[in-house]
């Protein structure tokens, strides 16, 4: 099979040179570039991210998922700014031609993209080990963004869902802890299939002044929520959400997976004090529940307290590719 079949039977869908695809692409796959229109009154958000094999992801994980966690951890950026996706690009490099992880891979993205009705507009294919890259493109009514800059002291710090199994999994896989077999499911599917929280992103816009998705640690990604707001804060890690699963591990591996895991694709945003029952709201009318963990204080740099409010000891850092 060559480049262009590959393309045409896995990820065409169809599309050809001349067809009106509808939504926000007026052309997709079959030409030298797509063509976008944009609604009037909106902005575009762009977003791009890589996932490479041993990485991001082991090769344990199937296709299936595989294709769906690619594009999931593109729309929870877009969920973090409050946009709606509109359309994303894949760019794949394959070490050979696999028509079974092409199945799988294509089913698994295309399931995720058509629950969010986004449209695969174009991409590349080559030969080399295996990575995969997608840009992703929604919009906002323009001034409606969601940024990393707004936080103000004052305002409280939330949490999205439940953080924490994706690093539990991990440490599973590592083979520094053990889990039933129930158990290590249950955190292996969060690890996998991430469900970004595009509804929760839309519903915030107008009541957050601030978000950013929990890809590499809670600490690490609220951290840059607080260097580009000028701002510090104060968590309180009893109110940290976590799974039942979660819950019955020790206090140290709690800590470590519930500040430092990452890939769990929940939103931390900060809200004003007085806008409390508008983020339940958006909670409940997005399906996801959102949880008070925290407040944004005027002194700089993050602070996690335990029950009794003593400050945790330690670094407090999430995952950084070229440190860890």
């Amino acid at each position: 099979m060559g480049e262009f079949d590959l393309i045409d039977r896995y990820f065409g869908r169809g599309a050809r040179a001349g067809r009106t695809e509808g939504g926000a692409v007026a052309l997709g796959i079959g030409d030298d570039c797509a063509v976008l229109a944009p609604t009037p009154g909106h902005q575009w958000l762009v977003t791009a991210d890589m996932l490479v094999e041993g990485r991001h992801f082991l090769s344990t994980v199937s296709p299936r998922r595989l294709g769906h966690k690619a594009l999931a951890v593109n729309l929870s950026d877009l969920a973090a700014c409050g946009a709606s996706p509109k359309a994303f690009f894949l760019s794949l490099a394959l070490p050979r031609v696999d028509e079974a992880f092409l199945a799988g891979f294509a089913q698994g993205l295309f399931e995720l993209a058509d629950a969010h009705g986004i449209v695969l507009a174009g991409g590349d294919t080559t030969a080399g080990p295996l990575n995969i890259n997608i840009t992703a493109m929604g919009e906002v009514p323009a001034g409606q963004a969601l940024l990393r800059s707004g936080a103000r002291a004052g305002d409280e710090v939330w949490v999205s869902g439940t953080i924490g199994d994706a690093r539990l999994a991990l440490e599973v896989f590592r083979g520094t802890l053990s889990l039933s077999a129930t158990q290590f499911d249950e955190a292996r599917r969060r690890m996998e299939l991430p469900e970004p929280r595009v509804a929760l992103g839309r519903a915030l816009r107008g009541i957050a002044t601030s978000a950013v998705d929990v890809s590499d640690g809670l600490a690490g990604d609220i951290g840059h929520v607080l260097k580009r707001s000028n701002v510090g804060a104060t968590l309180r890690l009893a109110d940290l959400p976590r799974s039942a699963v979660l819950g019955a591990m020790p206090e140290d591996v709690q800590q470590l997976c519930l500040l430092s895991g990452g890939d769990d694709y929940e939103l931390v945003f900060t809200a004003p004090a007085d806008a409390r029952e508008r983020v339940l709201a958006a909670g409940r009318e997005a399906g996801t529940p959102v949880y008070r963990v925290g407040t944004v204080d005027e002194a700089p740099g993050l602070r996690v307290v335990d029950g009794a409010g003593r400050p945790l000891q330690g670094a407090l850092q999430g995952f950084d590719h070229f440190k860890t």
